[in-house]
């Protein structure tokens, strides 16, 4: 793979790009332009594997080894299906601790695109004026993106990932010029393996593989990846999804969060999607033990009010929305969620913060 770059329109030579790396790793004021830097230089170190922090938003985060040539691999399907082009332009917007920052940087790389670097903050385009070819965000960046001044739109092709693209978010993206998609994959996989677009023409509910990867379930209705591109083995995920051949699926949410109440059981992601466009503040749904039904559906909203009128509004909004055994038992009104470092929910942490397994 060839080593030399362009960063923010300035090509550097593989000697040179050393030794710039070298000297912000050492001198940049900011962490976030030292974790690029010094992930490049780890690029160019002569081991044949890269460390990758894991998310933490269904346990504890960890460090797992990723082989630097799986990277590469996953770069050179990635570009495939996006048509990368030698000179093209790719925003960098996220840490480059985790593996999405780090395949922006091995994309660059590979393609030889001009890799834009900003800081990796809540609204990633506030600086960006001129038009990018690519860019990788979480669903909070683009959100705040489209309620700022900042344009999406300068994206052409934008890639979400890192947390469910929940239905108020996709609609919207419908209005913009912006080729936006959702991403699925882990830190596992080495970024993404499956991709659907959100918007345009191609807008589709199924997630559909790259190169030569294929999909089955187990006896749990979740999801096997055997993809040798970018596995070493096959592996079984907690993500329940409806199969809709060895290369598409359509994904209904995590085997960890079912809830199983009277014997049926929830999938809180999907009833989720439904409660978007009526609940405007961060929320999740979940099961905390049931003495009768085992479990009992409850609806946290992230909220410092917690105003009888407006939960009385919200139920009989709900009512209409949701089947019977959908609807939550109890709403609790939380002042701050537990969050990864991407802003995703940290479910299970929030609750047993809470205490309301007992409730």
């Amino acid at each position: 793979m060839r080593t030399e770059l362009t960063i923010n329109g300035k090509y550097f030579s593989d000697e040179d790009l050393i030794g710039l790396c070298k000297d912000r790793v050492s001198n940049s004021s900011l962490q976030w332009e030292r974790d690029i830097y010094a992930f490049i230089l780890n690029w160019f170190d002569s081991s044949d594997v890269v460390m990758a922090k894991t998310s933490g938003s269904t346990g504890l985060p960890k460090e797992i080894t990723l082989s630097k040539q799986k990277m590469i691999n996953s770069a050179k399907l990635t570009g495939e299906f996006f048509n990368f082009e030698k000179g093209q332009s790719a925003l960098l917007c996220l840490s480059a601790n985790y593996i999405a920052g780090k395949m922006m940087i091995v994309r660059a790389f590979l393609w030889q695109l001009n890799l834009i670097l900003v800081d990796p903050n809540g609204n990633p385009l506030e600086t960006i004026s001129s038009k990018v070819d690519f860019a990788a965000m979480v669903p909070l960046q683009v959100s705040n993106s489209l309620q700022s001044s900042s344009s999406i739109e300068l994206i052409k092709n934008l890639l979400i990932g890192g947390g469910a693209v929940d239905a108020r978010l996709v609609k919207q993206i419908q209005d913009v010029t912006t080729n936006c998609f959702s991403s699925y994959g882990m830190t596992e996989t080495v970024s993404h393996v499956a991709i659907k677009a959100l918007n345009g023409s191609s807008q589709s509910e199924n997630y559909k593989g790259l190169g030569n990867v294929l999909f089955s379930v187990d006896e749990r209705n979740c999801l096997k990846i055997d993809a040798p591109q970018v596995l070493s083995f096959p592996i079984v995920t907690n993500d329940v999804v409806d199969l809709i051949d060895d290369q598409q699926f359509i994904w209904l949410g995590r085997y960890d969060n079912v809830v199983n109440s009277g014997g049926i059981k929830l999938f809180p992601e999907t009833i989720e999607a439904k409660l978007k466009n009526v609940i405007s503040m961060p929320f999740f749904l979940a099961g905390v033990a049931d003495e009768k039904l085992g479990q009992k559906l409850v609806l946290l909203i992230e909220s410092t009010v917690a105003e009888e009128k407006y939960e009385f509004e919200l139920k009989e909004k709900i009512k209409g929305l949701l089947d019977k055994f959908e609807q939550a038992r109890y709403i609790f009104f939380i002042k701050e969620f537990i969050k990864t470092p991407n802003g995703k929910i940290k479910r299970e942490a929030t609750l047993a913060a809470l205490n309301l397994q007992d409730s």
